[in-house]
């Protein structure tokens, strides 16, 4: 399957227009942002921009499978259009917020700059990439701001399309999940694994016993045990008499969370198991865990919700056109000015974050102007938000894999951490902190 193929039919139909009128050529800046959070968000999170720096590399259109072949045989394009796309490679250059940040409506999260033909190109991959990441890390960061110190586990992968389960244990990652079920995530980015057994393994069995018996002797102590199959307080009994108090978890899955956890951490404890955990999952959302605070529960095992966004699938970004080549050579601004708010703000944009003394944020201010690319962030007293991912066509490989996994993860918990309290709240409210949006001389106090 061709990576290239997996877009929308209107990006070749540009493209094989401007390369007749000769904008093709045009040097162009395109930016990804969002008009607005999803109802009862106060703040984004941006995920997937080193997946999405990983797969750029695999995008062309002369692949063995017969793509481009097929495009030309299906009226998609025209033999001349097909010779172009043929040697396809992305050789401009994308900047954007660094992996983890939080972001907010109006915020630049991707500028991608380079000729009008190899920008176009690129729309539908990096929109189904960011908005299914950020909506995941976005859900997810809600969900670990709700658990605190008690780990969340990624379990959605049966809830998904199957490369969207990897994505989603990915972008779960970024905002502080400590581990998932699904193995390819483990393989590809070297997230923690995670498992034990359904409901299916006890009932196969003769007897809860015997599936005990079995899953102890396969997987030792260290396991953890689900107790709800039958009888829950018939079966934590028999897990401690099987298993002995170094038993490591069990496993409650349906039923009064919270009412049950305390009933089998007081049985557990009676019984001498004082540091077998307790895990719960069944159809968690940051609600159901900003519920279980008070109970004795140590870790949520999460996958519907958050795999589907927990209510928001999607971070609703658009990739629109903000500056482009006039004919003297010069780059110019462009805007949309449409009605019903979907106009745009010309320019392309540079943006930081004002911190206070007490190092929480106060404000996202977006700079656009003439002058803007060149501009540090200190010197306007903000931090810096933006890095370079790609430059010229050359990947800055240090965002992407494992590495680059770990280093928006750690990035994340920092960003959250800086926002007022007032932007954790599970309520529904403004953005956590408000977003100005200057030309670069306003800025300066020209």
């Amino acid at each position: 399957m061709s990576l290239a193929l997996l877009t929308d039919k209107y990006e070749l139909t540009m493209l094989e227009a401007s390369l007749v009128d000769g904008t093709s050529e045009r040097r162009s800046v395109f930016e990804v942002f969002s008009r607005r959070l999803p109802r009862g968000r106060r703040y984004g999170v941006v995920a997937g921009t080193g997946r999405l720096m990983e797969l750029l590399g695999s995008l062309h259109f002369a692949a063995p499978d017969g793509s481009l072949e097929w495009l030309v045989e299906s009226g998609t394009v025209k033999p001349s259009t097909a010779e172009w796309l043929a040697s396809y490679r992305f050789k401009g250059s994308i900047s954007g917020y660094a992996e983890g940040e939080a972001y907010f409506p109006g915020s630049p999260v991707l500028t991608v700059d380079g000729t009008f033909a190899e920008c176009v190109i690129l729309e539908t991959l990096i929109l189904s990439v960011l908005n299914h990441d950020c909506a995941v890390a976005s859900a997810a960061s809600r969900m670990t701001a709700a658990a605190e110190d008690r780990p969340c586990l990624e379990m959605g992968a049966r809830r998904t399309h199957e490369e969207a389960a990897a994505a989603a244990a990915r972008a779960a990652y970024v905002a502080g999940f400590a581990g998932t079920s699904i193995l390819e995530a483990g393989r590809r980015w070297g997230i923690p694994t995670i498992g034990t057994a359904a409901h299916a393994f006890t009932l196969v069995h003769d007897s809860e016993r015997e599936a005990f018996a079995s899953q102890l002797t396969s997987q030792g102590n260290g396991t953890t045990l689900l107790v709800d199959t039958y009888n829950v307080k018939e079966a934590v009994n028999l897990a401690i008499e099987l298993a002995g108090p170094a038993l490591r978890a069990v496993r409650l899955d349906s039923g009064d969370l919270p009412q049950l956890a305390r009933a089998v951490r007081k049985q557990l404890d009676s019984l001498g198991a004082t540091n077998t955990a307790i895990t719960v999952t069944s159809d968690l959302d940051e609600y159901a865990i900003a519920a279980l605070a008070a109970a004795p529960v140590n870790s949520y095992g999460v996958g519907t919700k958050l795999v589907t966004g927990s209510g928001a699938p999607t971070a609703e970004m658009v990739y629109k056109l903000v500056a482009r080549q006039d004919a003297t050579g010069k780059l110019q601004p462009v805007e949309k000015r449409s009605s019903g708010g979907k106009s745009t703000i010309g320019g392309a944009k540079w943006a930081g974050r004002r911190i206070n003394d007490s190092g929480t944020a106060e404000e996202e201010v977006i700079l656009t102007g003439p002058a803007v690319r060149p501009v540090a962030p200190e010197a306007y007293g903000l931090r810096p938000l933006q890095v370079l991912y790609l430059d010229h066509g050359t990947v800055d490989h240090s965002h992407t894999g494992a590495a680059g996994l770990a280093r928006a993860r750690t990035r994340h918990l920092a960003s959250r951490d800086e926002l007022p309290a007032a932007g954790l709240r599970l309520s529904e409210g403004e953005p956590a902190i408000p977003t100005t949006v200057s030309n670069v001389r306003d800025a300066a106090g020209a």
